[in-house]
């Protein structure tokens, strides 16, 4: 298998070598002490996440006042509408949460809006600690845009263990093993697969994507060797289809986490969530393999679908000083081991204090050095604002009329789009 440092730089087409000199935090003007930080986390176990991390911030700069601006919704949909309206007005807060990859690079780089970093990483020490992969796609041009503060899996398939074993399923490792067993399933009552709305649907999407498709042609959709008209994405589709008829009717009306309470409640058997949903389980006081437990989504065995979160540096941030502590705090060690053990996440620092993680963490570590690692297109890793968008509007049509040739004709012309496509 290719290793995790070449996967990275491969799938998002970047040659950023992020060891220049200029950039990094700009000098500040302003006497505010109030660091306002947009973001999206506030789910449970996302949030306390966020508030474990707001900790060590306010321990290590007491003169500063953190302003929670999270929004929540939407894998951070509802919260990058709300900044783009303040970045609009030219009213940026102090920093904002971003998906590593073409989601920072291909929008708030592109538009001009954020500071690089060169000089804050060289600085901390951080191009020492971080993988070249990861520096890679938070970079372009030689310039560091964002901080990581951790690194995300989207490929798990979460289960509840005694629904499984009440109704002697094992867990499936193929999707037609998936549909044997949601049959099974669907005649005892039981939802086989809960889901939230639209963007889980694309979460979904994703992964069957890559377990059909394999992991080089996933990456090469994303690069213009995949053609979007192949057989191979057909049969995908098909099979997309028919995992969502084995969803919940009510999909569209919850949460992400509310999809993942049906899990908790036996009223589901199986949800395909990032790992996030673990801090959740946890939040819910549960047990791993007692009240939950993992697996890689069907197909994707060995497969590590990635996103990593980050924080930025505005131009004209309103204090670039206290942005300057708080992405310090959100690269330390510290922060990464305060933040990431309660999140689900694992640190983007290769020096983490393992005895701070749980099982499904030190499992999840030892898989991003041994597996495969792809992008996810959900959650910014391999797409940028504007394909993403067509691909949103392409799927919110599929799943009102289930045309899969229209769909599919639709998904290669928004690569077309995109330019990566001829």
């Amino acid at each position: 298998m290719m290793r995790r440092g070449i996967i990275l730089a491969l799938m998002v087409g970047l040659v950023a070598t992020a060891c220049g000199g200029g950039g990094g935090a700009k000098k500040g003007t302003t006497t505010s002490k109030n660091v306002e930080v947009f973001s999206w986390w506030t789910a449970p176990g996302e949030a306390e996440a966020l508030d474990a991390l707001v900790k060590v911030f306010d321990q290590k700069y007491p003169t500063y006042t953190f302003d929670n601006a999270a929004v929540a919704g939407g894998a951070g949909t509802n919260a990058r509408a709300v900044l783009a309206t303040r970045l609009s007005a030219n009213d940026p807060p102090a920093s904002w949460q971003g998906h590593a990859g073409q989601e920072l690079i291909g929008t708030y780089v592109a538009a001009g809006q954020i500071e690089s970093l060169n000089s804050l990483f060289q600085k901390e020490g951080w191009l020492n600690v971080m993988p070249k992969g990861l520096i890679d796609l938070i970079s372009q041009n030689g310039n560091i845009y964002s901080v990581p503060v951790n690194i995300h899996r989207a490929n798990i398939l979460w289960y509840n263990p005694k629904v499984l074993k009440d109704n002697g399923i094992t867990v499936p490792t193929t999707w037609d093993q998936f549909f044997t067993a949601a049959d099974k399933l669907k005649a005892a009552g039981v939802t086989p697969l809960a889901m939230g709305e639209q963007w889980t649907s694309m979460h979904l999407l994703e992964t069957v994507l890559a377990g059909t498709l394999g992991p080089d042609k996933w990456t090469g959709l994303w690069r213009g060797t995949t053609d979007w008209n192949s057989p191979e994405v057909t049969q995908a589709i098909a099979t997309f289809a028919k995992v969502l008829s084995y969803t919940n009717s009510d999909a569209s009306t919850l949460s992400w986490d509310q999809a993942a309470g049906l899990v908790v409640n036996g009223d589901a058997a199986f949800t395909i969530m990032g790992d996030w949903a673990e801090g959740f389980f946890k939040s819910k006081g549960l047990k791993p393999h007692e009240g939950y437990d993992w697996a890689a989504s069907p197909g994707t065995n060995g497969v590590f679908d990635m996103l990593a979160d980050s924080f930025v540096l505005p131009k004209d941030s309103p204090n670039p000083n206290g942005t300057t502590a708080w992405l310090i705090v959100a690269g330390s060690k510290e922060g990464q081991d305060a933040f990431n053990p309660i999140k689900g996440s694992i640190p983007a620092r290769t020096d983490a204090d393992r005895s701070k993680y749980d099982e499904y963490q030190q499992w999840s570590m030892d898989q991003f050095t041994s597996d495969t690692i792809v992008g996810s297109l959900t959650h910014g890793a391999v797409a940028n604002d504007n394909w993403k968008s067509e691909i949103d509007t392409a799927l919110g049509l599929f799943l009102t009329n289930k045309d899969q040739a229209a769909f599919q004709k639709a998904l290669a012309a928004a690569c077309s789009d995109a330019g990566t496509c001829s």
